[in-house]
Protein backbone atom coordinates (compact mmCIF):
# COMPACT_ATOMS: atom_id res chain seq x y z
CA UNK A 1 0.00 0.00 0.00
CA UNK A 2 2.27 2.36 0.53
CA UNK A 3 3.87 1.24 -2.74
CA UNK A 4 1.02 2.30 -4.22
CA UNK A 5 0.68 5.46 -2.05
CA UNK A 6 4.16 6.90 -2.90
CA UNK A 7 3.31 6.53 -7.00
CA UNK A 8 0.18 7.81 -6.67
CA UNK A 9 1.92 11.33 -4.93
CA UNK A 10 4.72 11.22 -7.70
CA UNK A 11 2.41 11.10 -10.35
CA UNK A 12 0.27 14.00 -8.68
CA UNK A 13 3.74 15.64 -8.36
CA UNK A 14 4.99 15.49 -12.23
CA UNK A 15 0.83 16.58 -13.24
CA UNK A 16 1.34 19.66 -11.14
CA UNK A 17 4.41 20.46 -12.14
CA UNK A 18 3.85 20.07 -15.06
CA UNK A 19 0.89 22.06 -15.20
CA UNK A 20 2.41 24.58 -13.31
CA UNK A 21 5.33 24.75 -16.00
CA UNK A 22 2.35 25.12 -19.06
CA UNK A 23 1.04 28.25 -17.07
CA UNK A 24 4.59 29.86 -16.59
CA UNK A 25 5.64 29.53 -20.14
CA UNK A 26 2.19 30.84 -21.45
CA UNK A 27 2.66 34.00 -18.55
CA UNK A 28 5.88 34.56 -20.26
CA UNK A 29 4.54 34.51 -24.01
CA UNK A 30 2.02 36.92 -23.05
CA UNK A 31 4.35 39.26 -21.36
CA UNK A 32 6.25 39.44 -24.26
CA UNK A 33 3.32 40.03 -26.71
CA UNK A 34 2.29 42.50 -24.53
CA UNK A 35 5.71 44.34 -24.59
CA UNK A 36 6.12 43.90 -28.26
CA UNK A 37 3.00 45.49 -28.67
CA UNK A 38 4.26 48.41 -26.23
CA UNK A 39 7.12 48.94 -28.24
CA UNK A 40 5.21 49.09 -31.75
CA UNK A 41 2.64 52.06 -30.59
CA UNK A 42 5.91 54.30 -29.29
CA UNK A 43 7.81 55.62 -31.97
CA UNK A 44 11.03 53.56 -32.43
CA UNK A 45 13.33 56.20 -30.46
CA UNK A 46 11.11 56.65 -27.64
CA UNK A 47 10.72 52.67 -27.13
CA UNK A 48 14.72 52.44 -27.33
CA UNK A 49 15.06 55.26 -24.43
CA UNK A 50 12.54 52.40 -22.85
CA UNK A 51 14.22 49.90 -22.83
CA UNK A 52 17.24 51.84 -22.33
CA UNK A 53 16.08 53.40 -18.69
CA UNK A 54 13.70 51.22 -18.17
CA UNK A 55 10.58 53.10 -17.73
CA UNK A 56 7.92 53.62 -20.27
CA UNK A 57 7.08 57.40 -21.06
CA UNK A 58 3.51 56.77 -19.31
CA UNK A 59 4.89 55.39 -16.51
CA UNK A 60 7.43 58.38 -16.08
CA UNK A 61 4.61 60.63 -16.66
CA UNK A 62 2.92 58.89 -13.65
CA UNK A 63 5.62 58.86 -11.25
CA UNK A 64 6.03 62.82 -11.62
CA UNK A 65 2.64 63.54 -11.75
CA UNK A 66 3.15 65.33 -15.08
CA UNK A 67 0.67 65.01 -18.01
CA UNK A 68 2.27 66.86 -20.81
CA UNK A 69 6.16 67.41 -21.52
CA UNK A 70 6.48 70.69 -20.01
CA UNK A 71 9.82 71.42 -19.12
CA UNK A 72 9.41 73.43 -16.27
CA UNK A 73 6.34 71.25 -14.73
CA UNK A 74 8.38 68.46 -15.15
CA UNK A 75 11.32 70.25 -13.25
CA UNK A 76 9.60 71.97 -10.27
CA UNK A 77 7.67 68.18 -9.73
CA UNK A 78 11.01 66.20 -9.34
CA UNK A 79 12.46 69.14 -7.37
CA UNK A 80 9.33 68.65 -5.19
CA UNK A 81 10.05 64.86 -4.81
CA UNK A 82 13.10 64.65 -4.75
CA UNK A 83 13.29 66.52 -1.91
CA UNK A 84 10.56 64.98 -0.08
CA UNK A 85 11.92 61.16 -0.77
CA UNK A 86 15.05 62.18 0.84
CA UNK A 87 16.48 60.14 3.12
CA UNK A 88 17.60 62.70 5.56
CA UNK A 89 14.11 63.81 6.09
CA UNK A 90 12.72 59.80 6.46
CA UNK A 91 12.21 59.34 2.70
CA UNK A 92 12.55 56.39 0.81
CA UNK A 93 16.39 55.65 -1.47
CA UNK A 94 13.41 53.52 -3.29
CA UNK A 95 11.21 55.99 -3.99
CA UNK A 96 14.00 58.62 -4.87
CA UNK A 97 15.82 56.26 -7.11
CA UNK A 98 12.56 56.14 -9.08
CA UNK A 99 11.95 60.05 -9.35
CA UNK A 100 15.15 60.30 -10.94
CA UNK A 101 14.71 57.79 -13.55
CA UNK A 102 11.40 59.17 -14.38
CA UNK A 103 13.14 62.85 -14.31
CA UNK A 104 15.90 60.91 -16.89
CA UNK A 105 13.30 59.19 -19.00
CA UNK A 106 11.02 62.26 -19.47
CA UNK A 107 14.31 64.28 -20.08
CA UNK A 108 15.30 61.81 -22.60
CA UNK A 109 11.65 62.25 -24.69
CA UNK A 110 12.34 66.15 -24.71
CA UNK A 111 15.32 65.29 -26.03
CA UNK A 112 14.26 63.13 -28.92
CA UNK A 113 11.44 65.32 -29.62
CA UNK A 114 13.70 68.56 -30.22
CA UNK A 115 16.04 66.59 -32.40
CA UNK A 116 12.97 65.52 -34.32
CA UNK A 117 11.40 68.49 -34.82
CA UNK A 118 13.33 71.29 -35.24
CA UNK A 119 11.02 74.35 -34.46
CA UNK A 120 10.40 72.90 -31.09
CA UNK A 121 13.78 72.62 -30.69
CA UNK A 122 14.36 76.26 -31.16
CA UNK A 123 12.02 77.14 -29.07
CA UNK A 124 13.03 75.03 -26.72
CA UNK A 125 16.31 76.62 -26.13
CA UNK A 126 14.76 80.62 -26.42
Amino acid sequence: QAKYLAQIILVGAQVVGRAFMRALRQEFAASQAAADARGRAERPQSAAASRIIGISLQEAQQILNVSSLNPEEIQKNYDHLFKVNDKSVGGSFYLQSKVVRAKERLDEELRIQAKGDPEKGRKAET
